[in-house]
């Protein structure tokens, strides 16, 4: 066995072996999902040794080449007085060194928009080139599971963000010889069988606990819930409008604010495919001078994709004209960067010496045209309001359902209002810098795409200047007006710095400002989402009647606040409450096997993350663990013989694919509960389209926005609660038609909807369409 230490200084790496302090032989710990730590002593064994230097580079490796360990020193030695010897005072040098991605930890990550719709090993790569590119051989990291979403928080070390994208996987990663390598866990697969000729009985030390839970309540994050649509009329002077109900609204984010500096595109947010070198960056704004002549073949796309969903704000820029020009501008894309794939965006064409723009929705040119005219300035911007919030289902993983194939993950389906407008300055026309946006597209796209891939740039000969982009996570609200006899318009909600015309503030309240107040008579609509809780309680009903005896009804549950990964919805903690019952069977086992490496089962090196089948029939165990950690003491270097200590664990005993925190919970826990096999199957589809179509001083005309289900109908009621047949209290009434009259009894009237069918007990939609009217009598 050698220990080789390069001090980085031109020698190369000097064999330390000889200097190897024998009473205190090196000690390895490898533990899940955390960097490897060797600990080592030196003792000086010549006048010129060489104390090795922090930061110096270590390899603990066998004589056939195979590495126990290899890595950095973390910090100056420790020095142990021994005593006087012939050249002088003798010491002991004490090391520690930690694997290889400890240069990694080392660096700060670069700002990079959060990674959306990547997968677990994507975002890993990506995480590691920015920090130090080809510093680790990336050829093992594995794909795995699509994460919806992934902030690379630059607070964060690298070691940190691959613990957290792994458990997120289920995976493991190992840095180890310059290589990272990042897969399933389980992949290699250790059999510990008691009968087996090298089996160790007196290593072995097993715990079993009794684990069983067959009633899981999962805590998630505050979620989207009902769909409101709050009505009013303006008077002329009110700016502020309360809301029925408090919104469900993420806070505004920038998530792209380019500004074009310097001379080049910046590789963290861009990618560019440019065969005629047409694009370039100088003087504060992207350059774009020509094209093949194809579509598609000249583009400039962010490295990310963008979530459809909640409410979007693209602001492709002030876009300067230099001669007639063809492509799509600020372009959405379901898959290919092609014009006829276009789901919207600005489609330029060549008319004679200047420019035409019009919208283009789902590869059609579609409103009104606009004629370029020279030195004038075009702001082009997309907004996008979707009816879901999250356009990705969490994913939730178990013993059972490993890497690949977690539960959820589903897409959630959605329709999404477009918006695309020109605002057209010319800067000989002070003006015309307050002027009001031309609004080329107002409509809705049906079941539109979850995610899609954005290109600023899709140039078939395009000649131009951007002078900026932002992308804006807004308020998750739409607000849309309408004056009497006229069509509804959509009014831009957000800061008054960025255009907008009014905000859905903290106070419940929708506030416009000055200058674009309502006027009298002006009929006013608000859509957005309720809040609350994110909750689920789902159980074993199998185990429950196996463990009842007696007096004791068989329950075993538990309350638990999950953090990671994050809930964000009802579906996403039935998913994640049903992962935990994956593995709620009964007894958990958790233990620990030391060994001499000559008789590792199965000849091999035994790593965190892989799996240790244990057969031991004489204590009763029979079972499939995870290693979380294994100890190695090595005891005889020349001989190459170490004692391993591998502790394992099954995800009854510790569950692998989860993270919990405490919390006090102060919303109402009276959740109803769900069977396993029934998740999934309990609830109707939502009214997202329900509306209110017409208003008199006693009654409001409603078109539910989807037809009743056979034998079922729609119930409405005055309060969002009480739902079912046997209870009349708050109810107004069931309808079996699509389009009803509700009494109207004051000014301010609230009306919640549900669908329900025709099963007894009949299943509900899980969310109420909740519209609320403030009108005068």
């Amino acid at each position: 066995m050698k220990l080789q230490i390069d001090n980085l200084d031109g020698g190369g790496a000097i064999d330390y072996t000889p200097a190897v302090d024998v009473s205190q032989l090196p000690q390895i710990t490898r533990r899940l999902n955390r960097a490897a730590e060797l600990r080592f002593s030196l003792v000086a064994i010549s006048v010129d040794f060489v104390i090795p230097v922090s930061g110096a580079r270590v390899v603990l490796g066998l004589v056939n080449g195979q590495k126990l360990f290899t890595g950095y020193v973390t910090a100056p030695p420790r020095f142990e007085y021994l005593g006087w010897g012939q050249g002088g005072p003798t010491y002991r040098y004490r090391f520690v060194a930690r694997s290889d991605e400890v240069i990694l930890d080392r660096k700060r990550l670069p700002d990079h928009p959060p990674f959306v719709a990547r997968s677990a090993g994507s975002a890993l790569r990506q995480v590691t080139n920015d920090l130090l590119p080809g510093v680790l051989d990336i050829s093992g990291v594995q794909e795995l599971d699509v994460l919806p979403s992934y902030v690379p928080d630059p607070q964060k070390k690298w070691s940190e963000h691959a613990a957290l994208i792994g458990l997120l996987a289920r995976a493991s990663y190992r840095a180890l010889d310059g290589g990272l390598l990042f897969s399933p866990v389980g992949s290699v697969v250790h059999a510990l069988n008691e009968e087996d000729s090298s089996f160790c009985p007196e290593g072995l030390n097993l715990a079993p606990a009794d684990k069983a839970i067959n009633d899981v309540t999962v805590a998630g994050l505050v979620e989207p819930q009902a769909y409101v649509k709050d009505y009013f009329i303006g008077d002329g002077t009110a700016l502020k409008f309360y809301l029925s109900q408090q919104p469900f609204v993420r806070q505004s984010q920038t998530v792209l604010n380019e500004e074009y500096e310097g001379t080049n595109l910046d590789g963290e947010r861009w990618s560019k495919a440019d065969p005629a070198n047409a694009v370039s960056v100088s003087g504060g704004s992207l350059q774009v001078a020509g094209g093949t002549g194809t579509d598609g073949q000249t583009t400039v796309v962010f490295a990310e994709k963008v979530e459809i969903g909640g409410a979007f704000a693209l602001q492709h820029g002030d876009v300067l004209f230099s001669a007639p020009s063809d492509g799509v501008l600020g372009g959405l894309y379901a898959g290919a960067i092609t014009a006829g794939a276009c789901l919207a965006g600005f489609w330029v064409t060549a008319n004679g010496g200047q420019s035409d723009i019009q919208a283009v929705v789902n590869g059609v040119r579609s409103g009104p045209v606009i004629t370029t005219a020279v030195g004038h300035h075009y702001i082009l911007s997309t907004r996008f309001y979707a009816t879901s919030i999250y356009r990705k289902q969490q994913i939730f993983h178990s013993s059972t359902r490993p890497a690949g194939a977690g539960r959820g993950g589903a897409s959630i389906a959605a329709d999404v209002r477009l918006v695309l407008e020109v605002h057209d300055i010319d800067p000989g026309n002070p003006a015309s810098l307050v002027a009001p946006s031309i609004v080329l597209f107002d409509g809705v796209i049906r079941a539109a795409p979850d995610f899609c891939n954005y290109a600023l740039v899709n140039a078939a000969n395009m000649n131009c200047s951007i002078a900026f982009t932002r992308l804006i996570k807004l308020a998750d609200a739409e607000v849309r007006s309408a004056l009497p006899g006229e069509s509804y318009r959509t009014r831009l909600v957000g800061a008054l710095a960025d255009g907008a015309e009014c905000q859905v503030t903290s106070s419940e309240a929708l506030q416009f400002f000055p200058q674009s107040a309502p006027a009298a008579n002006e009929a006013v609509v608000v859509k957005y989402r309720g809040s609350g809780r994110g909750l689920a309680r789902v159980t074993n009903p199998v185990s429950i009647a196996a463990l009842a005896s007696g007096s004791d009804d068989g329950v075993r549950g538990v309350l638990l606040h999950q953090k990671e990964p994050p809930p964000r919805t009802a579906a996403d903690c039935e998913n994640a409450a049903l992962a935990l019952l994956d593995d709620g069977g009964g007894t958990g086992w958790n233990g620990e096997y030391q060994v001499w490496s000559d008789f590792l089962p199965g000849g091999q090196d035994v790593f965190p993350g892989d799996a240790m089948s244990v057969n031991a029939p004489s204590r009763e165990a029979s079972f499939q663990a995870v290693v979380r950690e294994v100890g190695i003491e090595v005891k005889d270097l020349a001989g190459e013989h170490c004692r391993y200590a591998i502790h394992f664990a099954d995800d009854a005993s510790q569950a692998l694919g989860f993270e919990f925190e405490s919390s006090q919970i102060v919303a109402s826990l009276g959740v109803t509960a769900v069977t396993g096999d029934s998740v999934g199957t309990n609830f109707l589809a939502d009214l997202t389209e329900a509306e209110i179509t017409g208003v008199t001083s006693t009654s409001v005309s409603v078109d539910a926005g989807a037809p009743p289900p056979a034998g079922g109908g729609i119930e409405a009621r005055r309060s969002d609660g009480g739902w079912g047949p046997d209870n009349d209290r708050n109810l107004i009434g069931r309808f079996t038609t699509q389009n009803f009259a509700l009494p109207r009894l004051s000014r301010v009237q609230d009306y919640f909807l549900r669908l329900f069918d025709a099963s007894m007990p009949p299943k509900y939609s899980r969310y109420s369409a909740a519209l609320h009217v403030d009108y005068p009598v």
